[in-house]
């Protein structure tokens, strides 16, 4: 069976924003994102620190170009659609951005999100009306490409804690071409709800947070149509490894290896992957 093309991708990602509500998981390397899609798993995300910390830098220090060859390699390996973890797309210049954009786009992905966080924490983000030329202009870049469009509102992720502020900048990045929205570090039903109501019909990606103690099932009788969970699976996996090595170093222990995946089962996941996506 042919692979899907990038097309047939960018159709699926459409349709899967039309109506119920699906996980959009992170992977970080071509291995995760082949098993992430060996689940089920209807879509793929990269995360931004997820790679960065599989490179060695902290989240934000990756260059566009390398930023760039992760997107392009995962879409490449993953054979649901793949959304890009954009940042603010690497440039304050609007030419510039659009150029960027441009460039995602011919990487194969799916779907691209826009932040409206500038990289300085003093004034952490765009205003307002800049954030939404930014999203018209990443809109008019994409094209007739068949991209989703996300708009991001992350002033809860850098000190401004104004929901209201940040369901204003949602409404108005939908108006400007953002086929889903998003504003991570909302986890309250009560917050949920009210974006979800706020700037309905637009489609609510939720970043899933560990202390909200909600289900997918939750999430989607709450109205949000797509749940990503950002770095935290590339978190687990840094976790153990982390939490292994130390034993091993501070210990003399091994204790931790027990109970692991073992190699033929790994083996046996990535061979038969490896034959059914062929050569």
């Amino acid at each position: 069976m042919p692979r899907p093309s990038t097309a047939d991708k960018r159709k699926t990602f459409h349709d899967l924003h039309r109506s119920g509500c699906f996980v959009i998981p992170n992977p970080w390397n071509p291995g995760s994102a082949r098993y992430l899609q060996g689940l089920g798993f209807k879509a793929l995300a990269t995360t931004s620190s997820g790679h960065a910390h599989s490179q060695g830098f902290s989240d934000g220090e990756v260059t566009r170009d390398v930023v760039l060859a992760h997107c392009r390699e995962i879409a490449e390996a993953a054979d649901v659609p793949v959304n890009a973890d954009f940042e603010n797309g690497y440039a304050d210049d609007l030419g510039a951005m659009a150029d960027n954009v441009r460039a995602c786009v011919d990487t194969g992905v799916a779907g691209l999100s826009i932040e409206d966080f500038t990289g300085n924490e003093s004034e952490p983000q765009y205003d307002l009306k800049t954030a939404v030329r930014r999203v018209r202009a990443a809109r008019e870049a994409i094209g007739k490409s068949g991209v989703v469009l996300t708009g991001r509102a992350d002033g809860l992720l850098h000190g401004r804690p104004d929901l209201d502020d940040a369901i204003t900048r949602l409404k108005a990045f939908a108006d400007a071409g953002a086929e889903c929205v998003y504003v991570p570090g909302i986890r309250t039903r009560e917050q949920i709800e009210k974006v979800v109501k706020a700037v309905a019909p637009s489609p609510i990606n939720l970043l899933m947070s560990t202390a909200s103690g909600l289900t997918v099932k939750d999430c989607e009788d709450m109205g949000v149509r797509r749940i990503s969970v950002g770095g935290t699976l590339a978190r687990v996996a840094m976790h153990a490894f982390i939490k292994s090595a130390r034993e091993i170093a501070e210990q003399g222990k091994f204790d931790s290896f027990g109970g692991v995946i073992s190699n033929a089962e790994l083996n046996a996941f990535f061979e038969a992957d490896r034959k059914q996506r062929g050569p």
